[in-house]
């Protein structure tokens, strides 16, 4: 007895009518896909998306009503456990990155072949994630970027004081290990507070370990 191979349920969102069609097409002649919906508008796919709760919705990153940023954040807001692909004209490093970092599990060029696009599909329903090769350079400087943010410049004087501080000791007690006054320190805790967007000793020491300033 041959066994059912389960077909992957895809949506596919986007405002061009022409380029929609060759996509659901390219969906249609594929066995293990099966298109459940097609529409042309964000809201239209957030509505379908909720309703039928597709294994992939494939959009573009903007639609009229609701774009894709957006209709993203929906999905995961509602928990649907659909994941999305995105086929887009916008390569830009900071939409991609928000993108990913908002859950995507794929963002392709709209310059991808249809079989390119129908195994991005595929390789997402597993669980993978496929990015188009044009934003890999800048989704890489992006995360660089972001990570160079993320970890504030500190004096050799400030990570001294945020050392002893997460070790426990008082403004005076690191005043005297230093042989600073205590308000020296507690100037020091200030300019820390500050870099770090925190508002207390314990607060900046949460933050530091978070974004690996303190071992």
């Amino acid at each position: 007895m041959r066994s059912v191979v389960a077909r992957i349920t895809v949506v596919v969102a986007d405002d061009h009518p022409v380029y929609r069609e060759g996509i659901v097409r390219a969906v249609k002649e594929r066995p293990e896909l099966e298109l459940v919906g097609e529409v042309a508008t964000g809201r239209e796919a957030l509505e379908v998306i909720a309703a039928l709760r597709p294994d992939v919705a494939i959009l573009d990153m903007r639609m009229p009503g609701l774009d894709g940023r957006r209709l993203l954040n929906a999905i995961g807001r509602d928990r649907i456990p659909t994941r999305v692909l995105f086929v887009s004209a916008y390569l830009d490093s900071e939409i991609v990155f928000a993108a990913i970092g908002g859950g995507a599990r794929g963002y392709l060029s709209k310059e991808a072949t249809r079989r390119q696009i129908c195994d991005a599909v595929s390789a997402v329903a597993r669980g993978e994630t496929v990015l188009a090769p044009e934003v890999h350079t800048g989704l890489a400087r992006e995360i660089q970027l972001r990570s160079s943010e993320d970890r504030p410049v500190l004096t050799p004087r400030e990570r001294e004081v945020l050392r002893l501080t997460a070790e426990g000791l008082s403004a005076p007690d690191i005043g005297e290990r230093l042989y600073l006054s205590p308000a020296t320190v507690k100037t020091h805790l200030q300019h820390l507070y500050g870099k770090l967007g925190v508002s207390d000793r314990a607060a900046a020491v949460a933050e530091a370990m978070r974004r690996g300033l303190l071992e």
